[in-house]
């Protein structure tokens, strides 16, 4: 006999209602006073009755497990099972009794459901147990089909057969019910890990074009919400931490109970779910033998599978990098070259490197953007031209994309790859010499730093040997922020040459400046306006106001890109039009991007190049890179010369050494 009844048991035989006389003749009283049940150690020959079901008569079908456990059927789930302590004569213990069989008003009757709402509404209650397994087989389904990138999202992605739902199917059906209950909890739960990393890669490839690193990448959460802060706000910041913490509670706990409610809907119909489980089976083995597809996705899937598998070996790999990275990290080829003959072919010059944020290929290549973009390189070419000036282009590839400037920056001026948080923090505790530092160590320039974008403590600029950096707070700027850019970038040339470059009787300046405003989210953005109107900054306030509402622009992605191309116009006319204004036969300016923008401007693009351009008007300091190969002008040819962004530092140093 099943340890537990089913909710509606058949009548005996007598149809009477009496129950029948034990071998004593006595009968037994339910302690609860309904009715009284034989002794079912007894061997009377007779079976206890029901009360009269009103949908008809039934019977049990509860199924002893080999460890004596049961399980349960639908019906089963919605019953609630009391044992009576006992005749309250003292007679033999009463055995177990389906409550759902009992009146409302039996005293002491428990009611199923909350407040006993599946009994009074048993119809409604059917279709919510109906409903909720149902939705947790889509959620289970879901979890095991998702991509972890939002343009495979399609809908052949979710009509496919995953090897995994397979295997765990079997496996679930295999085990005993304890073992079988810990199995559906935990791959309930892991499940749920691998969906939240999966959703955590889509926001990683819709910024920087790749996956969530398990080892390095943690350090951007902090940066992910100061760019937040800075663009909507504490309360947009706080808004979407909340909404993350939330979304990974619920993914986790809803993917678990869901595991466990299909465990138990499968188990209860063990043979039509172990043939199910056969025929997907066998349908996924002859769909990959035979290679069958929907459109360009196979039908058969082992996604997770390999998905799991790469982030192994990303953990792997990112465990051993630190010590590839120290061995690269411990070749240099100046590190023994005297002062005296480093940067020969500079001395006396004023040495400018300077960073257009995001400022990538895709503003040059782009058909929607390069006619604009080309209009401004153009008209900036001819204009230092005819103040002089001559320019040589070409292409560099960057570490990163969409974001992470630092380690652009840093690749740039170490000669080393600079590819994550790890590599950073790694070189900026180290004895690693970089461009700046070996400017420092001739004793022939003064070094300094324009970095509006730093708005906090920045220990690492003293890795980088400069003698003083101005942040967004010494520039002297009293006008508004530009969603993230503190300072717009023609005024932060202005700063730098009323703060250095524009003192008399000053050493030559050797200076690191970055121009934040083509910084994402592009949205608003400042205007060129007369340099001699710049003033403190106020006169931004009005430009502000009428510049364009993120929150609107990044609901249509044209509007994205649009906005991007022109912070990319502002600031390389921001940067040309302070050299036409204050640049000298003695000045040499180096611009460059630092890596292309988010996968929104770049319509899924994942290259990594962007431009770089040497200005000068000594005709000696251009000549001594000719053999490079570069584009006359500010604009590179598409088939321009192409390096690692690692390469540019040893091949400027041989350039302008003694031997160059």
């Amino acid at each position: 006999m099943s340890l537990f009844t089913r909710s509606r048991q058949q009548s005996d035989s007598n149809g009477d209602g009496a129950e029948p006389d034990d071998d004593a003749g006595g009968k037994g009283s339910g302690a609860d006073g309904v009715g009284a049940a034989a002794d079912p150690d007894k061997d009377t020959g007779a079976t206890a009755p029901e009360p009269d079901s009103d949908t008809g008569t039934g019977t049990g079908t509860g199924t002893a497990d080999i460890d004596g456990d049961t399980d349960r059927t639908e019906s089963d789930a919605g019953a609630v099972e009391v044992e009576a302590g006992g005749g309250a004569d003292g007679t033999a213990p009463a055995r177990k009794v389906d409550t759902d069989a009992v009146p409302d008003e039996a005293p002491g009757a428990a009611k199923a459901g909350w407040f006993g709402w599946r009994r009074r509404y048993p119809r409604t209650a059917r279709g919510v147990s109906v409903g909720t397994t149902v939705l947790a087989g889509a959620l289970v389904f879901f979890a095991l089909l998702v991509p972890n990138q939002t343009e495979k999202v399609e809908f052949a992605s979710f009509v496919r057969i995953p090897a995994e739902g397979v295997l765990l199917a079997g496996l679930l059906l295999a085990l005993p019910s304890r073992a079988r209950r810990f199995a559906a909890i935990v791959s309930g739960a892991f499940l749920g890990l691998v969906t939240i990393l999966k959703f955590v890669d889509m926001g990683f490839y819709q910024v920087l074009a790749r996956p969530f690193d398990l080892v390095l990448d943690w350090i951007l959460i902090e940066n992910a919400t100061d760019f937040l802060r800075e663009t909507f706000g504490r309360t947009g910041q706080v808004l979407a931490v909340v909404g993350v913490i939330v979304l990974f509670i619920a993914v986790l706990v809803l993917t678990t109970l869901a595991m466990v409610r299909l465990t138990n809907l499968m188990v209860s119909h063990r043979p039509v779910a172990a043939r199910t489980t056969l025929i997907l089976g066998t349908a996924w083995i002859t769909a990959m033998t035979l290679g069958v597809q929907i459109g360009s996705v196979p039908f058969a899937t082992k996604g997770n599978a390999e998905f799991i598998g790469n982030r192994v070996e990303q953990v792997q790999a990112g465990l051993a990098d630190a010590r590839v990275f120290r061995k690269q990290a411990a070749v240099d080829a100046f590190a023994k070259t005297p002062p005296d003959q480093l940067l020969t072919g500079l001395r006396g010059k004023d040495v400018l490197f300077t960073f257009i944020e995001s400022y990538g290929r895709v503003a040059i290549d782009d058909p929607a953007m390069a006619p604009r973009i080309d209009s401004v390189l153009k008209e900036g070419t001819g204009s230092l031209k005819a103040a002089g000036f001559e320019s040589r282009s070409g292409w560099l590839q960057s570490p990163v994309t969409g974001a992470g400037s630092w380690l652009a920056h840093s690749t740039f001026l170490s000669g080393l790859w600079i590819k994550n948080q790890q590599r950073y923090r790694s070189l900026t505790t180290s004895d690693r010499m970089t461009l700046t530092n070996y400017f420092g160590k001739t004793k022939a320039w003064r070094t300094v730093g324009v970095v509006p974008g730093v708005r906090r403590a920045w220990p690492e600029g003293k890795y980088f040997g400069l003698n003083h950096i101005y942040d967004s707070e010494h520039l002297g700027y009293h006008g508004p922020y530009f969603s993230w850019t503190p300072v717009p970038d023609q005024f932060s040339m202005e700063a730098f040459q009323r703060l250095e470059h524009g003192k008399k009787d000053r050493e030559p300046i050797m200076a690191e400046i970055i121009l934040a405003s083509s910084h994402n989210p592009w949205s608003p953005i400042a205007r060129m306006i007369d340099w001699e109107d710049l003033g403190d900054g106020s006169v931004f306030h009005q430009i502000k106001k009428e510049g364009t509402n993120p929150t609107e622009v990044w609901k249509d992605p044209e509007k994205v890109r649009t906005e991007y191309r022109k912070a990319i116009e502002y600031s390389i006319r921001s940067i040309t039009e302070w050299l036409e204004r204050y640049g000298d036969e003695n000045t040499v300016l180096v611009f460059l991007g630092d890596h292309q923008p988010v996968p929104t401007v770049t319509a899924g693009d994942t290259g990594k190049d962007v431009p770089i351009t040497i200005v000068a008007k000594d005709k000696k300091v251009l000549d001594r890179v000719a053999d490079w190969g570069w584009t006359d002008g500010l604009k590179p040819a598409e088939n321009a010369p192409r390096w690692g962004m690692d390469k540019f530092r040893d091949r400027f140093m041989t350039a302008y050494g003694p031997q160059g």
